[in-house]
């Protein structure tokens, strides 16, 4: 294992590669900002704003993580969760950190550090965010994708993640991408039992993490204590592209035309890409919420939307 300048991440950086997973370990443990009483004042300055999501232990790997607020509210508000997470039945995520000034720091030191091994592989690096869940335990994180590269971080307490390729098309199609970078819709992005079968599988604890690329399917459920997770993502030229090509491919689906498979078809996508960048395909019809706002324009922090 390497070691990068700063030693935040221990991976091997020789090896990483950008659209496939790969474990590492950390030295974040004892920062101070991802300590219990910190994430409690957090969460304090997130009130009143979209920046923090949470529901309750009820929730299942088959749950529309987009539905589950409603239809699992927390009994107690996600200060008062973050307080006691350990008997608090809940899972809290606290969203786009970097809109915080002190946290903003966090995810620029961390981001910082690994920059120069990720742009060996992936340049363009842009959009960076940071999230943290705190979790209850023997409580799951249902089964969705995410919209950029992510590393995530164990703090505290143990959880199993199921991570899939992200070219798994068996366990999300194409369709289903497509349809979430047009609008970020997730119902197509549906859970089966007989996945677990397909998945990476990581028994992370303190210390661990594991590196999921853009649209890797994944689904987490901790262990019998509460869990502290934090994850940094970002997004690259390579993501950006990938994005528009997904999105023009809904374009036509809706049009009643069928694209062939996501990159089999190199004319095709090339085409693809180059008709969604002229056009900033940035929303789909009537979608909720709005296609990713990096699609609109490369910023270095993510937009809390």
């Amino acid at each position: 294992m390497s070691s990068m300048p700063v030693s935040v991440v221990d991976m091997d950086w020789d090896a990483f590669d950008p659209w496939r997973i790969q474990p590492f370990r950390h030295a974040l443990l004892d920062h101070p900002l991802l300590q219990s009483e910190q994430l409690v004042e957090l969460g304090k300055r997130c009130r009143g704003t979209t920046r923090w999501y949470a529901f309750n232990s009820d929730v299942t790997a088959g749950t529309d993580f987009d539905e589950a607020a409603q239809l699992f509210p927390c009994a107690k508000s996600a200060v008062d969760s973050l307080r006691d997470i350990g008997k608090a039945n809940a899972w809290v995520l606290l969203r786009h950190i970097q809109a915080d000034p002190l946290y903003r720091e966090l995810v620029d030191s961390v981001i910082n550090a690994m920059q120069p091994m990720i742009e060996r592989k992936d340049p363009g690096l842009y959009y960076r965010a940071g999230w943290i869940f705190s979790a209850s335990p023997n409580t799951a994180t249902p089964f969705h994708i995410d919209r950029s590269h992510v590393f995530l971080f164990q703090v505290r307490g143990t959880k199993t993640v199921y991570v899939w390729d992200a070219e798994d098309t068996q366990v999300c199609s194409d369709r289903a991408r497509d349809v979430f970078h047009m609008s970020h819709d997730l119902s197509r992005t549906l859970w089966n039992e007989s996945f677990r079968q397909r998945a990476h599988v990581f028994q992370l604890s303190p210390g661990m993490g594991v590196y999921m690329p853009l649209t890797s399917p994944h689904m987490v459920e901790t262990s019998n204590e509460a869990s502290t997770t934090i994850s940094f993502t970002y997004n690259t030229d390579a993501t950006r592209r990938n994005a528009k090509v997904h999105v023009m491919r809904e374009m036509l689906s809706h049009l009643g035309m069928t694209p062939p498979d996501f990159g089999r078809n190199p004319v095709f996508d090339g085409a693809a890409f180059a008709a969604a960048s002229a056009i900033v395909v940035c929303r789909g019809p009537g979608g909720h919420p709005p296609a990713c706002p990096s699609l609109r324009k490369k910023t270095a922090y993510a937009v809390a939307d």
